[in-house]
């Protein structure tokens, strides 16, 4: 596994040295744009629309729109000086309980290996972890920028969630809260929730997308043809009191089963919409296309790895 970053984990005067890997990576498909007469790959010029000059990159230079057509510019020497430091220690602020962080908060998963000379001091800081029941908060500069940090416990290691700030989030505007359901509509919601609820299994779900622009590719590289069944338009329009109804009555069958509702038997429903023309429909079709004929296929797209962190 590739190591990203090497440090120390900092608690009290207790130093741990560990190494950092990606704990996930992106499947996006990257795509360029071609020239469709001779499909050869375009380059993308940068040009001054003012002095209509082709622009090299020694011309460059960095500027912030503080208004409209308005900018103030920042050489390197500016910005150099405002970087923080590369810190190689992951300081840990405090020890909180899990619960008490919303996941709206976290950003990138990094695996937390130790060194050699540290395997019983890591061991240590796991199992009391473990046992505490807590997760650690922390600081940890990475590119020259300052992270909020979680580390916990997972798989007898240590991973570590970098944060957004409470000042990087959004707030939703609530609009909608003044709409009250009748106590009927909310036992038979819990009774759809329930008949939906089951053990959190990873491997049952997957990217239906990732696997059908895999097949498309595929098709298109051996000169096949791509086929799609038609897209279902769901179910007839009912209220939102049938609806439940209808879906309790299905999953009751689709819970012994084990299996997900199929998209064609999602149902259309009537929303009140507080537009000034009384109710829009909307369309609660969520399916998708389907492969047919298909096999699963082997071909994956190019892996999007993150940029190796400057070695102190």
């Amino acid at each position: 596994m590739h190591t990203l970053w090497k440090g120390s984990i900092s608690f009290g005067l207790v130093n741990v040295p560990v190494k950092m890997h990606a704990a996930t990576e992106a499947r996006d498909f990257k795509f360029n744009y071609l020239h469709k007469e001779c499909k050869n790959r375009i380059r993308q010029i940068k040009k001054c629309p003012v002095c209509d000059l082709e622009v090299g990159s020694d011309d460059l230079v960095k500027g912030f729109e503080y208004e409209k057509d308005r900018y103030v510019v920042l050489d390197e020497e500016e910005l150099t000086s405002l970087e923080q430091p590369m810190s190689r220690s992951i300081d840990i602020l405090d020890f909180i309980n899990l619960p008490e962080i919303d996941p709206i908060y976290y950003q990138k998963s990094y695996y937390l290996s130790p060194e050699e000379t540290a395997l019983k001091a890591y061991r240590l800081l796991c199992q009391s972890m473990e046992e505490s029941g807590k997760v650690a908060l922390a600081r940890v500069t990475m590119r020259s920028k300052q992270h909020l940090a979680c580390l916990r416990v997972f798989e007898n290691g240590l991973v570590m969630e970098t944060m957004y700030y409470p000042q990087e989030i959004r707030h939703m505007d609530v609009v909608w809260d003044r709409v009250v359901p009748t106590e009927a509509e909310l036992t038979m919601a819990r009774q759809l929730i329930e008949n939906l609820a089951r053990p959190f299994d990873p491997d049952k779900y997957h990217d239906e997308l990732h696997e059908q622009m895999v097949s498309l590719i595929e098709s298109k590289v051996t000169g096949e043809t791509y086929q799609v069944e038609t897209p279902s338009k769901g179910g007839k329009v009912v209220d939102l009191m049938e609806a439940l109804k209808a879906s309790i009555a299905l999953t009751e069958n689709e819970k012994s089963q084990s299996q997900p509702i199929k998209p064609n038997e999602t149902i259309n429903l009537i929303n009140p919409v507080n537009d000034g023309d009384g109710l829009e429909e909307r369309d609660a079709d969520n399916s998708q296309d389907k492969i047919i004929n298909k096999p699963k296929s082997t071909l994956t797209p190019r892996k999007r790895t993150s940029r190796r962190a400057k070695e102190a």
